[in-house]
């Protein structure tokens, strides 16, 4: 394997590439060519293009790699990019920000390097196992905020499965009236990376994918962070559940299985 930086420096540049295909397609961007996967759960040619666009690319700079891809471009293998062209497809349909590209790496069940570019800010958040979080050239960390009150949370609402409904509105309840605030924004990544900077002193959403949270962990663990599953375990990859947070995940953790699992 090349070393990590290079690796790492390789791969924000095809993340960059992406972002302007990205850009381009918008620009004829035609609702008619939405599919639903689900419930709620859109997807467009943009997608499917710029994930080809990546596999391709990836592909060529680490060949002993497999995919692990939303739309299910390329093979899976011991080592794997775990990639979302577009986390935030609903919001890109509708010009609204942030959505962003996703692409983490994994050996195993082992996170080896993240990268998330939020494309309308152009703004890119990266790090890898042996090196620090970076936004921007810049060095980031994890929230101080030690009390749970004085923090500010994000989270993702269901758009598909709504059986956990009477939970989740009670641990919304619990955050917005004993906290700053709670916020939704509508990508994951972008949820995560916000965490890493010290934005958000926490993040926590179910039904994730692996693609959804690869890179975000890896980038929030290199920042100092904690991210585990609702039970404070490790299965946050693909236990579809996971907090990210600063000092304050143990209460967090403590708050969201208690009303989780009731």
């Amino acid at each position: 394997m090349k070393s990590l930086d290079t690796l790492l420096n390789q791969t924000i540049k095809i993340t960059e590439k992406a972002a302007l295909l990205i850009d381009d397609l918008r620009k004829n961007f035609d609702f008619s060519k939405i599919e639903y996967k689900g419930k709620n759960d859109l997807v467009s040619f943009v997608d499917k293009q710029a994930e080809l666009f990546l596999v391709e690319s990836l592909g060529k700079i680490f060949p002993e790699a497999g995919f692990i891809a939303e739309e299910g471009t390329g093979v899976p293998k011991k080592i794997n990019w775990v990639i979302d062209p577009l986390d935030g497809t609903t919001n890109f349909m509708h010009g609204l920000p942030p959505y962003s590209i996703s692409i983490g790496l994994m050996d195993g069940e082992e996170l080896i390097l993240g990268v998330i570019l939020e494309i309308t800010s152009r703004t890119c958040y990266y790090a890898h196992k042996e090196g620090k979080a970076y936004c921007d050239g810049e060095v980031i960390r994890v929230s101080n905020v030690r009390n749970f009150s004085d923090g500010l949370y994000i989270t993702g609402y269901p758009y598909r499965d709504f059986s956990k409904m009477k939970n989740f509105n009670q641990l919304m309840y619990h955050f917005l009236a004993n906290s700053h605030g709670l916020r939704r924004f509508g990508s994951a990544a972008v949820d995560l990376a916000y965490v890493a900077c010290g934005k958000s002193e926490g993040f926590f959403e179910f039904f994730l994918n692996p693609w959804d949270v690869a890179a975000g962990a890896l980038i929030v663990q290199r920042a100092g962070g904690i991210v585990t599953d609702f039970k404070g375990g490790n299965n946050f990859i693909y236990g579809k559940e996971l907090i990210a947070a600063a000092a304050v995940h143990p209460e967090m953790q403590k708050i969201i299985e208690a009303c989780w699992y009731e």
